[in-house]
């Protein structure tokens, strides 16, 4: 793996116990600063490449190469602690860490303050609307620091304005943080509007069928989604799933 590559799979598979073929020769590499999202159907191994990548699932074929300890993870459901507070459930990993109280209060300070949760620290989970729980799951991670981050579909239980809203949020913070990120979603448009790459990959056994540029410079304004050059490159990577599925 070169110095600016964040994550590699080469050739990687996974067979699970029960037999189930879930991934077969993977091959990409996702370099700081750069942003990819997955996008295939349900079952094709999005999720388990993710958790390959944290070291949750060991795979049992290829190689995945990775700085285990520098990842943040964003999980579907924003698994929080419920009787923490959001100060205290965004310390969470920092405590699990041993960092020193002060520094881990410090950056959860600082954490919250970039996704915009500012003066909700003291409030409880069951407080929060969706959205905001989702934000307190990303800051949780921040703490970190990581220079790579990966997403399972985190706004997929959304309404389509907070879930567009979280989008633009989500870009502000990955240009003024600069990690490699790896953001799995159903949503073409989602994978579109957020990263500098789609790759698209096949129905279970999951692989590889297209690694498709995204050309839009950064910022990115929400009216992009309205861009007939935006709809052109979405009906690419359409056309790319179908193609696999014909």
């Amino acid at each position: 793996m070169t110095d600016d590559v964040s994550l590699a799979f080469a050739d990687v598979s996974m067979i699970f116990a029960d037999g189930t073929h879930a991934l077969d020769g993977i091959n990409f590499d996702v370099a700081q600063g750069e942003f990819v999202a997955l996008v295939g159907p349900s079952g094709c191994g999005k999720s388990t490449l993710l958790r390959i990548a944290s070291g949750l699932t060991e795979n049992t074929g290829g190689l995945c190469e990775v700085d285990r300890s520098s990842i943040g993870y964003v999980f579907q459901d924003a698994t929080l602690l419920p009787w923490r507070t959001v100060q205290r459930n965004v310390e969470l990993l920092g405590e699990l860490h041993e960092m020193d109280k002060g520094e881990r209060a410090r950056r959860a300070s600082n954490a919250i303050e970039l996704v915009g949760l500012s003066g909700h620290e003291a409030k409880y989970p069951k407080q929060l609307s969706g959205g905001m729980q989702m934000r307190v799951s990303v800051a949780r991670s921040l703490v970190m620091d990581p220079k790579v981050f990966l997403f399972d579909e985190p706004f997929g239980a959304l309404d389509e304005i907070t879930r567009e809203r979280l989008n633009d949020e989500l870009l502000s913070l990955f240009r003024n943080e600069g990690f490699a990120g790896v953001f799995v979603t159903h949503s073409i448009a989602e994978a579109v509007f957020l990263s500098t790459r789609v790759i698209t990959m096949s129905a279970r056994p999951g692989r590889i069928i297209s690694d498709i540029p995204v050309p839009f410079d950064y910022p990115r304004l929400p009216e992009l989604r309205y861009d007939p050059r935006f709809a052109a490159l979405c009906g690419e990577v359409s056309n790319s799933l179908k193609e696999a599925h014909a």
